[in-house]
């Protein structure tokens, strides 16, 4: 069960209660992962402010372990000067064939942060990409297993959204596909910068 700590709950004296709060909403007394949703928008908020709340949260035992998302590297290295590498479990980032984001990957993977990709279809774009669809017809899968897949053997975690159990059943199937190289450098060859998680507050 993870929750996220949204930018207005950063100020001193804040940030804990707001995570008690969703505690209560979910009727649980620890959630297994905390993460900062975004980092302070314009830096309002020093990063030692928030970053240091919720490490006492996890001291307090109302989080399993936290982590970060939608952090660019320099938000990264503040985040990492203030709390520690190890102390950030995953970062949570838009990673998909359109918008693979390598430099914040491979800084991370440097540092021993796992990471999380969401939105990994793209809200369905990759469903209908002409080369998705051929490696998919060539495996036998969807071009959504492929994409998952895509990230699975990247070692990044991925958590597509769906509200269709047999949605949900066939995003489970790509834990078994295995794509080779060929497969992978065609994707590799798609990313286009497609950003889909972009409010005006984002870094």
């Amino acid at each position: 069960v993870t929750t996220k700590i949204w930018t207005d709950q950063f100020a001193q004296g804040k940030l804990i209660p707001s995570l008690r709060a969703s505690l209560d909403k979910l009727g649980l007394e620890q959630v297994d992962m905390t993460l900062i949703h975004w980092p302070s928008p314009k830096d309002e908020v020093p990063m030692a402010v928030y970053m240091e709340q919720l490490v006492e949260a996890k001291q307090l035992g109302l989080t399993r372990e936290i982590g970060v998302s939608n952090f660019t590297i320099k938000h990264l290295e503040q985040a990492i000067a203030v709390v520690g590498a190890d102390a950030i479990a995953t970062h949570q980032l838009e990673v998909h064939p359109y918008l693979q984001n390598l430099k914040v990957r491979a800084f991370c993977r440097e540092r021993g942060i796992a990471l999380t990709g969401y939105m990994p279809l793209a809200y369905g774009r990759v469903i209908q990409d002409p080369v998705l669809q051929d490696i998919a017809r060539k495996h036998g899968a969807t071009a959504a297993q492929v994409a998952l897949a895509w990230q699975l053997q990247q070692d990044i975690a991925v958590i597509p959204s769906s509200t269709k159990r047999a949605n949900l059943a066939a995003n489970l199937e790509a834990l078994t596909l295995r794509l080779d190289d060929a497969d992978m450098a065609r994707i590799a060859k798609l990313e286009d910068g497609g950003r889909i998680a972009d409010p005006d507050f984002a870094p």
